[in-house]
């Protein structure tokens, strides 16, 4: 199996409607976060990606038809490269109520390191993405503006560096048109997925701690 999306969103962009959305289209699993949750073994090698050393992607990510959210979009470049026929797929939303979403839900849990009680997986996991915000994001995340520019130069070094023949530009009120009609697939007969609203990952998070 190959990677037919990549994609290039931040978490918190409908990224976890995404994957749902893209499962059942492409009736294979979608990578995301949350896939990293259930296979503690990659997170040393998206460690080592963070600090440069990039695994072999075909191995990493077999079983896969398309890959979003962090760790992997934050390769998207990488990625695109490794699956040159894959579909280059941006989700964004407003910076600012990126922000306010993000501040509440995924960054929180990453300014400060987990009890020391936690599984020992919270520690590696949370040392894996410090690495990786530090390497591809830039901004430390407990500065508004300087992550609301962050995100906003992201989202445009994506729409610069993708070929415009593989690049699609979705937010969460697209639904599936868009998606379908760039992979060439039937619409389904029913409502896009909206999932992993802020109380649904505050819930999921405070699961993984002590």
């Amino acid at each position: 199996m190959t990677l037919r999306v990549v994609g290039a969103g931040l978490g918190r962009t409908a990224t976890l409607s995404l994957k749902l959305a893209l499962e059942k289209l492409l009736g294979a699993p979608c990578y995301h976060m949350l896939e990293v949750m259930g296979h503690p073994d990659h997170v040393p090698a998206w460690h080592a990606a963070a600090r440069g050393e990039m695994p072999d992607w075909h191995a990493l990510l077999e079983g896969y038809a398309a890959a979003v959210d962090w760790p992997a979009a934050a390769f998207w470049p990488e990625l695109s490269e490794a699956f040159p026929d894959a579909l280059i797929l941006l989700s964004v939303r407003p910076a600012e109520q990126w922000w306010e979403s993000a501040d509440q839900t995924i960054f929180p849990n990453l300014r400060v390191p987990p009890p020391a009680e936690a599984p020992e997986f919270v520690g590696k996991w949370h040392a894996m993405c410090v690495a990786m915000l530090q390497a591809r994001f830039g901004a430390p995340v407990d500065d508004r503006n300087a992550s609301i520019a962050a995100f906003r130069r992201l989202n445009e070094e994506t729409r610069e560096r993708a070929p415009a023949n593989r690049l699609l530009e979705w937010q969460a009120s697209d639904g599936w048109e868009p998606i379908c009609s760039a992979l060439d697939l039937p619409i389904p007969d029913e409502p896009f997925p909206r999932r992993n609203d802020r109380q649904e990952f505050q819930n999921r998070i405070r699961s993984l701690r002590p």
